[in-house]
Order: C-alpha cells, then structure tokens, then sequence
C-alpha cells in the first residue's frame, strides 16, 4: 500500500462501474479490480453489482479467504473521503392498492365470469330450438 494514500470522492468512485473499467470501495478503501474481473470465481456481475455503492457488506457477507484478502492489496488505490459518502438509503415502500375488506366485488366479478358464457350458451341453444325447421 502506498505511504500516502490519494483520496478519492465517492462520485468519482461510483463512476467506474463498468466491465472496463471498476473500482469498489470495502471499508473506507478504494480498489480497482478492473483487472481481476475476469479472473473473479463470482464473475464480473457481482463485482459490478457492488459498485456506486460502500460493497464493505457485499464483501463481508461472502466470508473470503484470507488469501482473497491479501490479494486485495494489488488493487488498492486510495482511500474515500468519508465526507462523500452518502447516508445510507431508507428503504421506501411502493405504494400498493388499499386491501378490500370486503370482497364481494371481486366475488360478483368472478361470478359473473362464470355465469355470463352460460348464459350465453343457453340463449344460443334456446335461439336454434326455435329457429330449428320441422
């Protein structure tokens, strides 16, 4: 690692999200595995799913080898400047449509679903009965 590491801003960072181009930060460092994309046992996909983003969870979450770790240090280029970082995003719920309490719309709707096409039916053949030449 670098004696005195450069400081990156996290807008910077999060616009190297691409197969050519990569760069994660995991807890407060910054890596550019541009190289190692290929090589990648999870495939590039992962890598690029953690980008934009502080992939330190993604990281952890996985539980690399101690190996897998070391290896980090070729990559490393920097560290965040912790100012840039955005505040965690709160997750917000879409907005779904208010439950029914009572069902009977959707009970006469699936009714009618049934009941019509017999009808229909019934008024065909009651139609050919009448119709029907002796």
């Amino acid at each position: 690692m670098a004696s005195d590491p450069k400081i990156h801003l996290f807008e910077e960072v999060a616009k190297h999200n691409q197969t050519k181009d990569c760069w994660l930060v995991i807890s407060g460092k910054v890596y550019d595995v541009t190289p190692f994309m290929d090589d990648h046992p999870g495939g590039d996909e992962v890598l690029l799913s953690a980008t934009g983003k502080d992939a330190t969870n993604d990281f952890e979450d996985v539980g690399h080898s101690d190996a897998a770790r070391d290896m980090m240090e070729q990559y490393y280029i920097g560290e965040i400047d912790p100012s840039s970082v955005p505040l965690k995003r709160t997750f917000i719920p879409t907005q779904q449509a208010a439950y029914n309490h009572d069902k009977t719309s959707e009970f006469v709707i699936k009714i009618l679903q049934f009941l019509v096409p017999l009808l229909i039916l019934g008024l065909a053949f009651v139609v050919r009965q009448y119709t029907k030449k002796e």
